[in-house]
């Protein structure tokens, strides 16, 4: 119960943060809002380490998958928030929900695991539901739905080097070093598209850098208790909280075929994150 409780309420106040940075993104550059993510996250994971968790200062086994992992995790924030600032919250996040399907698509190939008929079918599926939201040729397809679905894609390959470095590097030195990755590549930017942020501004971004470093937190306590497939369907509960922002603070509400796909893509990626469980105990052969 402590798992889920903490697993849950990580993912659901994700959304807290995707509000604040499209509420900001109205009056800033969408790459120092992606700048403050990551440079606020370094701030607040240097104080976990420093007053519970000492041990994790440590160097990587792995620093260049590491080094990998920062840039495609940094790409992958900045479409996210881009997509965000043009569409809605319900809508990107719903396009975002690919990851765990592209994940299971391309296991064999960078995880030499082996995927069924029945997961196959499953991801074929649900990139039938990526289609139903975007629904090309029906509506015009823009460059934000397209950044949302690309950080999908990102994610999921992005999930695949955390599994592989989830077996030598501990959650928080990773996160740390996807921190400073992201800070540091994203400050190359910052000369071109800096403007100087007010008191209110300042706090906002730093409440974006807390809630995702408070989050991952959460998700590295919840996994000591429960095995990560047992907690992966939680991952959906973010869309609860995304939906409830969306309406209160923006007045959008996802459409009707926008809900279907989300349907689709949430079913499949359930049943995904079940069979994967059942192999996992070896249920299944």
């Amino acid at each position: 119960m402590r798992a889920i409780i903490l697993n849950a309420t990580a993912w659901m106040i994700v959304p807290v943060m995707d509000a604040l940075a499209k509420y900001l993104s109205s009056s800033m550059d969408v790459l120092q809002i992606t700048w403050a993510r990551y440079f606020f996250t370094v701030v607040f994971t240097l104080l976990i380490m420093f007053f519970f968790k000492r041990k994790s200062f440590v160097w990587s086994k792995k620093p260049t998958l590491q080094l990998l992992r920062g840039l495609i995790f940094v790409f992958s924030t900045y479409l996210f928030f881009y997509a965000i600032s043009e569409i809605s919250l319900p809508k990107a996040l719903t396009l975002a929900f690919v990851a765990p399907i592209c994940v299971t698509a391309m296991s064999p190939f960078f995880l030499n695991e082996k995927v069924g008929i029945r997961r196959w079918t499953a991801v074929s599926i649900g990139f039938i539901g990526t289609l139903v939201v975007i629904r090309p040729g029906f509506i015009e397809i823009n460059l934000a739905t397209l950044a949302a679905l690309g950080n999908g894609i990102c994610y999921g390959f992005y999930l695949i080097i955390t599994r592989k470095l989830s077996k030598s590097d501990n959650s928080l030195l990773t996160l740390l070093f996807a921190g400073t990755v992201g800070t540091i590549v994203m400050s190359f930017f910052m000369p071109n598209v800096w403007i100087n942020p007010s008191s209110n501004q300042w706090v906002m971004m730093a409440l974006i850098g807390l809630v995702a470093a408070v989050a991952h937190l959460f998700i590295i306590l919840s996994l000591k208790y429960a095995d990560a497939s047992k907690l992966a369907p939680l991952g959906y509960t973010e869309i609860i909280t995304n939906i409830i922002l969306s309406y209160y603070i923006f007045n959008e509400l996802p459409d009707n075929w926008t809900y279907l796909g989300l349907f689709i893509i949430v079913l499949c990626g359930f049943y995904i994150s079940k069979r994967e469980y059942y192999l996992s105990k070896n249920i299944y052969r």
